[in-house]
């Protein structure tokens, strides 16, 4: 399956923002964006405050900034759209309901990983089971009741502790469990909207494909 292989930091410039698609590194003194908090390549930096942005590009630059923070391709995302915009209730909380019950976002929002990135690669690698079974798909939709459990050959890896020691960067999510002894979580329910920590526009998505 493709993915993005070059540098996280490039995403946070292009989008004005930091994103900490690199978890507790991108507090580091040597973040990209830090040094250079403008648009990447060659006229980025003449070009920034230039223009405001259409309707249409502010639209863009929020679906961008999203799918960049979930870590999606854009047909990834887009499949996702339809998906939620095929269920009952408002198309864009459904989205992010999505995003937030995928696997690789639900093992990073545990704190078994430092990123989701990292957690994705986790996933990858055949390093947690889902309601007992090994589960290798970062996309994997985890349901309510589901429990994510790091497999016993992989206790002893120092990303999974290491990241633990730092889980209190996130916020209490109420429809998250965690039991750190055991090294289990689980997704008590679907989540809701007020519940998601993802500061975006969710709406200005739904315009945008509505187009």
């Amino acid at each position: 399956m493709a993915r993005y292989v070059g540098p996280s930091c490039r995403f946070c410039r292009r989008e004005g923002e930091k994103l900490f698609l690199k978890g507790t590194r991108c507090f580091s003194d040597k973040c990209a964006f830090e040094r250079r908090g403008y648009s990447p390549g060659e006229h980025g930096a003449s070009r920034s405050g230039r223009r405001k942005g259409s309707e249409y590009g502010l639209q863009l630059r929020e679906k961008q900034k999203v799918r960049r923070l979930y870590g999606l391709l854009e047909t990834q995302f887009h499949n996702l759209f339809q998906r939620a915009d095929g269920m009952a209730g408002i198309t864009g909380e459904n989205l992010l309901m999505l995003l937030e019950c995928r696997l690789d976002n639900v093992v990073y929002r545990l704190g078994f990983a430092p990123s989701r990135k990292s957690a994705r690669q986790l996933v990858r690698h055949r390093h947690f089971t889902v309601g007992g079974r090994v589960v290798d798909i970062p996309s994997y939709p985890v349901a309510p009741r589901e429990v994510i459990r790091v497999r016993e050959q992989s206790r002893n890896l120092d990303i999974i502790h290491q990241a633990l020691k730092e889980q209190g960067r996130e916020l209490a999510l109420p429809y998250l469990r965690l039991d750190k002894a055991r090294l289990e979580g689980e997704l008590l329910e679907a989540p809701k909207r007020s519940d998601i920590p993802t500061l975006c526009s969710e709406q200005m998505i739904v315009e945008l494909y509505s187009k």
